[in-house]
């Protein structure tokens, strides 16, 4: 594998000598599992395949994790640059630590909630739609509705939303998949899981790794 872009101290979320051992352990096993197929990686894309992978016990997001050529670069500039970060959903936001930047999920904004209705659309793309009228600059993180990472692309190309990147792994068996064809043919620094896999677990987990690379 390639460089540990995470400290010991800090690796998978270790802060005792006992949680490192396990994490430890747990980092042998899983790349054991995977080592074959991320080979071919550089040793970044091998540290964000391995965090999602050890976060969700499935070794076949080595195989189903697509990552374009300018997504790390292109988020690490706009997270060193303290530049927002996005989510679809109040859980994904949680789920994302030690970042100096802001965090911003609209999902429950009274404006969402209102636009929504008046349009007629779920209210995480209307959540999309607020931040861009906030005038929001960063990277975007979907982990479970498609219909946002549909919006956030429509936006991107059509209203020039600033987006840096999108981490785009939408999880289900509705629209999951089409809205992340659609992000790899968009002229966006994209992140995606292939299929109808996904969800939280793996938005946090590419997040967290991009924030501990800018760290490190």
């Amino acid at each position: 594998m390639g460089k540990n872009y995470e400290s010991r101290e800090t690796m998978m979320g270790a802060s005792t000598k006992q949680g490192y051992d396990i994490a430890s352990k747990s980092r042998e096993i899983v790349r054991s599992l995977i080592e074959a197929k991320i080979k071919n990686l550089s040793s970044k894309e091998q540290s964000i395949v391995e965090r999602i992978v050890h976060s969700t016990a499935d070794p076949e997001y080595a195989e189903i994790t697509k990552i374009s050529s300018n997504f790390i670069d292109e988020s690490i500039k706009s997270i060193k640059a303290k530049k927002g970060i996005l989510t679809d959903i109040n859980m994904v936001k949680a789920g994302i630590n030690k970042y100096e930047g802001e965090i911003n999920c609209y999902i429950s904004h009274d404006d969402a909630i209102k636009l929504a209705k008046d349009e007629q659309i779920t209210r995480a793309a209307a959540a999309i739609r607020i931040a861009h009228q906030n005038d929001f600059d960063g990277i975007i993180v979907i982990g479970n509705a498609p219909t946002a990472l549909f919006e956030a692309i429509n936006l991107v190309e059509k209203e020039g939303m600033k987006v840096r990147s999108i981490i785009g792994v939408p999880v289900g068996f509705v629209g999951a998949t089409e809205s992340k064809e659609a992000l790899t043919n968009a002229n966006i620094p994209n992140i995606i899981t292939k299929g109808p896999k996904g969800g939280t677990p793996v938005a946090v987990a590419i997040t967290n790794s991009l924030i501990r690379m800018c760290d490190d």
